[in-house]
């Protein structure tokens, strides 16, 4: 598990929470004892911290989600920088994160809201920031798409 749910050096947070993602994060079930007993998975101790003091059994997904709010607890202290997005998968990847981003800063406790980053809808922050990190001859393209009127359609709606 320590291997599949570690942050790799360099890797930016919100990369990492992604990859936790699609990595199975959220079918696990973890006790705090147990998140504890996985080590440094952030290789940031205020993260790390937060992951094993719950004691109840969460899922390791909520934990990591729930961890990063407490270690970062304004959406301002974590930035999403893409760089120019060269292909569609590296943009498809930018705009999950982008939601992953949104989740951290859900509230974690309304079981209503979506956990999985591909079933969160694509707010319009996410959308210019997706069109300002693609080249010019995509960012055309893609800058006249518009919503109105309509509920925001998903991640995964967007990447299809």
């Amino acid at each position: 598990m320590r291997k599949d749910f570690s942050r790799h050096p360099g890797e930016h947070i919100v990369t990492w929470l992604l990859r936790c993602w699609d990595n199975g994060a959220s079918s696990l079930e973890l006790e705090g004892q147990e998140a504890k007993q996985l080590g440094s998975l952030s290789r940031e101790g205020g993260i790390d911290k937060a992951i094993g003091k719950k004691t109840q059994a969460l899922g390791l997904w909520r934990q990591l989600l729930s961890g990063m709010r407490e270690r970062y607890p304004f959406s301002e202290d974590v930035v999403c920088h893409p760089g120019k997005q060269t292909s569609m998968e590296r943009g498809i990847q930018y705009l999950r994160e982008l939601a992953v981003w949104e989740m951290v800063y859900y509230d974690l406790d309304n079981a209503q809201l979506r956990t999985d980053p591909d079933e969160v809808q694509c707010t319009q922050p996410m959308w210019q920031k997706l069109v300002q990190s693609t080249p010019s001859s995509y960012a055309n393209s893609l800058a006249v798409i518009d919503w109105k009127g309509e509920e925001a359609p998903t991640v995964d709606e967007v990447a299809g």
